[in-house]
C-alpha cells in the first residue's frame, strides 16, 4: 500500500488477492488483513465485502451483517453484499429478509453490462454469444445466481434440459427464496415430461403465495400432462374468470379443451386469444392444428396484417406462416400454401439448432451394435413385464390412429407420447459434448444381468404416473424412440413394438407443414428431414434382420384400405382379443393432446394418402434423398455394409 493514504492500483490488488487466499483456511487473518486495506482506502467495496466474509466465516455472522449492511447502504447495486446478506438471514431463519435481499441482488444484477448484453442477446436469439457472456460472467462469479439462471435459458433454449436442470438447481441452492428460478426448474420439469416433479416445485411456490398466478397456470399445464384435466380445466376456468385479458391464458385453456374433444369451446378460445392479441401466433396455428377447422376470408386478412405488425416475435411469426400454409393449402392455393410453409420452416430452423450427422451416426453405432448375437448372449434379461405396447416410427405416420384403435380395447389404456425411454437413453449418454462420441450404446455392453433388469423396471416405475385406470396394459406413443428400438428391446424384451409406416414423400410432406413445438428440430429442411426419414428405414430394417419378428409393421395405406384385416392383425400382434369398439374406435372417448385429435374422432380419414402429390413438383430435395425408398415402398431394405 501506498504512502499518505493513497493505494497504489496494483498494492491493492495483491493485498485483495492475499486477502482472499487466507479467507478458506485463516478468516480471522483475512478480516485482519482486510481491516488493514480499509484503514487506507475507507469504504472500499471489495475489502469491506472481504470482510463480511471472513467475520461470518469466523462465527461471526452480526459483525458480518453489519459490515454487509454498511456496504448495501454506501452502494445500494452491490450483488455481491446482497447475496451474502441473503445468506445470513437465511441462516438465522428470516426467510422474509433472505427473499427480500435476493430480490435486491437480482435487480443489481441487472446493471451488470455482461448480463445486459446477454441478455440482449438471448432476446436475438443469439444463443452462442449469450453463452459466451454468461460463462465469463460466471468465471469471475461463480455464485452469481442471476447469471445461472440466465445460462439455464440457454441450455433450455437449444433442448439441453438436463443441463439447465443442473444449474436451476444450483441457483436455487445457492438461494431457496430465488422463486423464478423455481419457476423456471418447474418448466424445464415439465418440458422433460416428468410432471411429478414439476408439481412438487410449484406447489413449493403456491405455498409461498397461494396467488401466484403464473405458478397456477403452469401447474394447470402439468395437471393436464398427469392426464387430470378437469382439474386442469377448472384452474384455467378460475385463472380466466381474475383476468380473462390475457391471450397466452385463453390459448393454454384452448389446449386443454382440445384435449378432452371440447373442439368448439377449444375454438372459442383461440378466438378469445386473438381478439386479445391478434398477433398472437400460436392461436392462429392452433386453429389450423386442428385439421378439421377450415379459416375464413377475413381470418385471412387478419393473419395478413399480423405479419406486418411491429410487435411480431419470431415465434408468432414463424406460427402465422404455418396457419396461413394450411388455410391456402386448403383453398386449393398451392404455390402460395408452400410458400408459407417454406418461410414458417425457415424461420424455424434458424431458433432451432439440428445436425443430420448426429442421428446418422448414431443410427451406425446402433445398427452395428444390436446384433442378433447381443440378444443371444443376454436371452431371458430385462424386466418381464408385458404391460408397455410402443406405436414408434415417423411423426404424422398414422400412429395416433393406431393408438386410437389400441385404446378402444378393454385391456389397454393410452396414454399418449411419454418421454421415459429418451429420458434413460439420455442418463446412459452421460453429458459427452458435441463433437464427442456418445458412449452409447455401446455401454449396455457392459450392463450386468440385474442392471438391465433395473433400467426396465426403472421405466415401468417412471411411467405409472401417468396411468390411471386398471387396465393391464398402456401405449406409449412416443415416435422418435424408434432410435432407442435396441434399448427398448433389450430391457423390456416382452413389451409390444409397433412401427407405423406411411409414404416416405407424404409421411415427410405431412411433417414439414406440421408446426411441432419441440422435439423434431429434423423436420424444418427438406434435406434434413429426408435424411431423418432414410436413417429411420434403415434402424427399423436392420433391427427386423438382428430381431425377426419383434416388431410389427402397420402400413398406413394398407389400414386405409382394408381397416379390419389390419386391425385384426394389429391386435393380435400385440396378444390381445379381438373386440368389436377397435373397429369403431372413433366412437371411444378418451384425451388426445396430438395434432391428428380431431381426425381420429372421426372414421378411417383417407383424405391425406395422396394429398403430397399436388406439391410433388416443389419437393425436390425429398425426392433426391429419398430415391429407392420411394420407388420401393412399402418394400424395406437391409443395407449390408450397414
Amino acid at each position: 500500500m501506498g504512502a499518505g493514504g493513497q493505494a497504489n492500483t496494483a498494492d491493492l490488488k495483491t493485498a485483495l488477492d492475499h486477502a482472499r487466499g487466507l479467507l478458506l483456511h485463516e478468516p480471522a487473518l483475512a478480516a485482519e488483513q482486510a481491516g488493514e486495506i480499509l484503514k487506507v482506502i475507507p469504504n472500499q467495496a471489495d475489502a469491506m465485502l472481504l470482510l463480511a466474509e471472513a467475520r461470518n466465516r469466523s462465527g461471526d455472522p452480526a459483525g458480518a451483517l453489519a459490515v454487509a449492511e454498511r456496504l448495501v447502504s454506501a452502494m445500494p447495486g452491490h450483488a455481491g453484499a446482497w447475496r451474502l446478506i441473503a445468506g445470513l438471514q437465511r441462516a438465522a431463519g428470516d426467510d422474509r429478509a433472505a427473499q427480500a435481499a435476493t430480490a435486491h441482488e437480482l435487480a443489481a444484477a441487472t446493471s451488470d453490462p455482461r448480463l445486459i448484453r446477454a441478455g440482449r442477446a438471448l432476446i436475438a436469439n443469439d444463443i452462442p454469444q449469450a453463452e459466451a457472456l454468461l460463462r465469463q460472467a460466471l468465471r469471475d462469479n461463480p455464485t452469481d445466481i442471476a447469471a445461472i439462471r440466465m445460462l439455464a435459458e440457454v441450455a433450455g433454449r437449444i433442448g439441453r434440459y438436463r443441463d439447465a436442470e443442473v444449474l436451476l438447481l444450483r441457483a436455487l441452492e445457492l438461494a431457496p427464496e430465488f422463486d423464478a428460478a423455481r419457476h423456471n426448474l418447474a418448466i424445464i420439469l415439465f418440458r422433460q415430461a416428468r410432471p411429478a416433479d414439476a408439481r412438487i416445485e410449484v406447489e413449493r411456490l403456491l405455498a409461498r403465495d397461494p396467488r401466484d398466478r403464473a405458478a397456477r397456470n403452469l401447474l394447470a399445464a402439468i395437471l393436464s400432462q398427469l392426464g387430470d384435466h378437469d382439474a386442469s380445466i377448472a384452474l384455467y376456468d378460475e385463472l380466466l374468470a381474475e383476468h380473462d385479458g390475457h391471450p397466452w391464458l385463453w390459448l393454454s385453456h384452448g389446449h386443454g379443451l382440445k384435449t378432452i374433444g371440447r373442439t368448439a369451446d377449444a375454438i372459442a378460445a383461440y378466438r378469445r386469444a386473438v381478439a386479445i392479441r391478434p398477433e398472437t401466433g400460436e392461436a392462429w396455428w392452433s386453429l389450423a392444428n386442428l385439421k378439421t377447422f377450415r379459416f375464413s376470408d377475413a381470418d385471412v386478412a387478419a393473419m395478413r396484417a399480423a405479419l406486418g405488425s411491429r410487435t411480431l416475435t419470431q415465434d408468432d411469426r414463424a406460427q402465422l406462416d404455418f396457419a396461413l400454409g394450411k388455410a391456402h393449402e386448403d383453398r386449393g392455393e398451392d404455390d402460395t400454401a408452400l410458400d408459407h410453409y417454406l418461410a414458417g420452416n425457415a424461420m424455424r430452423r434458424r431458433m432451432v439448432p439440428y445436425r443430420a450427422d448426429d442421428t446418422t451416426e448414431h443410427v451406425d453405432r446402433s445398427a452395428s451394435f444390436f446384433t442378433a448375437a447381443f440378444f443371444a448372449a443376454r436371452e431371458g434379461w430385462g424386466c418381464p413385464a408385458r404391460d408397455p405396447i410402443f406405436v414408434l416410427g415417423m411423426p404424422r405416420s398414422g400412429s395416433t390412429l393406431i393408438e386410437q384403435i389400441l385404446s378402444s380395447h378393454s385391456a389397454v389404456e393410452g396414454t399418449s407420447e411419454l418421454a421415459d425411454i429418451g429420458a434413460i437413453a439420455k442418463r446412459l449418454s452421460g453429458h459427452a459434448r458435441r463433437g464427442d462420441a456418445s458412449p452409447y450404446p455401446d455401454n449396455l455392453a457392459a450392463l450386468t444381468r440385474e442392471e438391465v433388469r433395473a433400467l426396465g423396471e426403472d421405466y415401468i416405475e417412471r411411467t405409472r404416473v401417468h396411468r390411471h385406470s386398471d387396465r393391464p396394459r398402456f401405449i406409449d406413443k412416443m415416435p422418435n424412440n424408434w432410435a432407442h428400438v435396441g434399448l427398448i428391446r433389450l430391457i423390456l424384451p416382452n413389451a409390444t413394438i409397433i412401427d407405423t409406416r406411411r409414404h416416405p414423400i407424404g409421411n415427410c410432406w405431412s411433417v414439414f407443414k406440421q408446426n411441432f413445438a419441440r422435439g423434431h428440430a429434423y423436420g424444418y429442411d427438406l434435406a434434413d428431414l429426408g435424411r431423418y426419414y432414410a436413417d429411420y428405414v434403415r434402424m427399423m430394417a436392420r433391427f427386423d434382420a438382428e430381431q425377426p419378428g419383434a416388431v410389427h409393421r402397420v402400413v398406413y395405406e394398407a389400414m386405409v384400405a382394408d381397416s379390419e384385416r389390419e386391425i385384426r392383425a394389429l391386435l393380435a400382434a400385440a396378444g390381445l382379443s379381438f373386440e368389436p369398439a377397435c373397429l369403431a374406435f372413433h366412437k371411444t372417448e378418451r384425451a388426445i393432446r396430438t395434432p391428428s385429435s380431431e381426425q381420429v374422432r372421426q372414421p378411417i380419414f383417407t383424405e391425406a394418402v395422396d394429398q403430397w402429390q399436388r406439391f410433388a413438383d416443389r419437393l425436390a430435395p425429398l425426392h433426391d434423398i429419398l430415391g429407392g425408398l420411394v420407388e420401393e415402398y412399402p418394400a424395406i431394405r437391409v443395407e449390408e455394409d450397414a
